[in-house]
């Protein structure tokens, strides 16, 4: 066999290891996609039904909240950033990372100091390897997140928000993640969780819209108390949602990509047999013309001798 097929059989075996690989992922993320779509189903109810009471108890109180009341003249702001903890993702944390930095800027032209928090290991070192300053960071759960993850996660974010600014407290609590629309479409979107924007007449009319009436909450012992328990509750539903849609987001995205790889695989596969087929039959020719040649040559020797 030839240096040329040599090559052609080692480097198709390669691409044959790889493929497999690759169509075990994709099975794998196909997989755990409807466990996380199931999980963001279910998360998402509770999430907007709490955002409704908090926004109902707001509105229909005269308490001024620290978590609900807007600054005047903010001057620091918190971002969170979703990314995930694995690549092979195509351009999942990258988009989100994007998204994160077109938000950073955004805050700082409007004259706030950004603190940075992160959620996963490809943020992380996207920001180590450039040496930016991060708050806090968070890693090890992106796949599968549990709501005591969101709670971990929620808790120095709270508390910040609480604070004075003077004594390193925020003002807005931003949160940037990849929202799952469905298996083709994962869009990184920034919202802002606090101060809540209070908007009791979109409210109104969304759920004239649906033919709802809206609730009516007493509040006891005060508002200012429900204020108080509702709101931490509502930081880690939306950070616990946003977890799961980034999850169901980052295996689609891995599907997609593995997908992707395994029909490339294939190809190159088919492409190095075609070539590898060239060789061999670039071999057999030359070995028949080596023959004929040769034969050739022993007959007109034997002709010469017979002379």
């Amino acid at each position: 066999m030839g240096a040329q097929l040599r090559v052609y059989k080692r480097r198709i075996k390669s691409v044959t290891a790889t493929k497999k690989i690759t169509k075990a992922m994709e099975m794998i993320a196909a997989s755990r996609i409807v466990k996380a779509q199931r999980q963001v189903a279910a998360s998402t109810p509770y999430a907007t039904e709490l955002t409704r009471a908090v926004t109902a108890v707001a509105t229909g109180s005269n308490t001024k909240h620290p978590l609900t009341t807007e600054v005047e003249a903010p001057t620091r702001a918190a971002v969170l950033l979703i990314t995930s903890d694995r690549g092979l993702a195509g351009g999942y944390s990258s988009n989100a990372i994007k998204a994160a930095e077109r938000l950073t800027e955004r805050l700082k032209g409007e004259g706030k100091e950004v603190d940075t928090y992160i959620v996963g290991r490809k943020g992380v070192a996207y920001y180590g390897f450039r040496e930016r300053e991060v708050t806090e960071s968070w890693t090890g759960f992106t796949d599968s997140p549990t709501y005591a993850d969101a709670k971990n996660v929620a808790g120095p974010l709270i508390a910040a928000v609480q604070q004075d600014t003077a004594d390193g407290g925020v003002d807005e609590l931003h949160i940037v993640f990849t929202e799952f629309v469905s298996m083709l479409t994962q869009t990184p979107v920034q919202n802002r969780l606090l101060p809540l924007s209070l908007d009791a007449s979109a409210q109104e009319e969304e759920s004239a819209k649906k033919h709802e009436i809206l609730p009516l909450f007493d509040f006891e012992p005060s508002a200012e108390d429900v204020l108080d328990a509702l709101l931490p509750r509502y930081v880690e539903s939306r950070i616990y949602n946003a977890l799961l849609q980034a999850a169901a987001s980052k295996h689609a995205a891995t599907r997609r990509a593995m997908k992707s790889a395994t029909d490339n695989a294939g190809d190159l596969i088919k492409s190095l047999s075609r070539l590898a087929n060239a060789a061999r039959q670039a071999e057999i020719t030359q070995e028949i013309s080596e023959i004929v040649g040769g034969a050739s040559a022993l007959a007109d020797a034997t002709a010469g001798s017979e002379k």
